[in-house]
């Protein structure tokens, strides 16, 4: 009687820790895949967190060289430079020797009401087309006060644009279709033809521009 009891008493132990240990082994492997997966899914989005920062990253070097090109299409601050000299690699040979050297620009006088083009030295190349790309150097500055706003011989290099199409202001596309390449010219530019008269850079404008180039 009391080796039936002392059975029954341990009588469901055999099938229950077996049960028991094989529930406690389910439960592990179990845990063990959630882990492998939360482990998987931290490192897909670590990885996503990279490409997206060395994408952002490419972007922001790109904007950050387009912002560096393409004078005349809209005014900005440039880097103070004492050159003077535009890179004579880049100027044709039979070019005027004025040409080498940074024009001084002054303030114009009286009201300005409409595009006014004055040749300062007279080119002997061929006549610029609507639609070429043009090569100049130029220096930009407030029409009433003639405050330097914009130079690409501070930057070092002419700038290269096209002409005639949109590109650039009204008073570049009028003012710089059919000069001589080799010449330079004041542009005298009402503010309608410029940037307007709100903004940092607003109201009449004169550049002195020298055409090295078209094609």
């Amino acid at each position: 009687m009391s080796e039936r009891v002392q059975e029954q008493s341990a009588g469901q132990s055999p099938g229950t820790k077996a049960e028991r240990r094989l529930a406690a082994q389910l439960a592990a492997k179990k845990a063990a895949e959630a882990r492998r997966r939360r482990q998987s899914m931290l490192g897909a989005f670590v990885g996503v967190l990279a490409v997206a920062a060395l994408i952002g990253g490419i972007v922001w070097l790109n904007k950050g060289d387009d912002t560096k090109s393409t004078a005349g299409s809209a005014a900005s601050p440039t880097a103070p430079a004492d050159s003077g000299t535009a890179p004579e690699a880049q100027l044709p040979a039979d070019l005027d020797p004025a040409l080498k050297t940074k024009p001084e620009v002054g303030a114009g006088q009286g009201e300005l009401k409409e595009l006014t083009v004055t040749t300062l030295i007279k080119g002997t190349g061929p006549k610029v087309q609507a639609g070429q790309a043009i090569t100049t150097n130029y220096v930009g500055v407030l029409y009433k006060d003639g405050e330097q706003f914009d130079s690409s011989w501070d930057r070092g290099e002419p700038a290269t644009f096209p002409i005639g199409v949109g590109q650039v202001i009204q008073g570049w596309d009028q003012g710089l279709v059919g000069v001589s390449v080799g010449s330079r010219v004041q542009l005298d530019i009402p503010a309608n033809l410029a940037y307007g008269d709100t903004g940092r850079v607003s109201g009449p404008l004169r550049f002195v521009v020298d055409v090295l180039g078209a094609q």
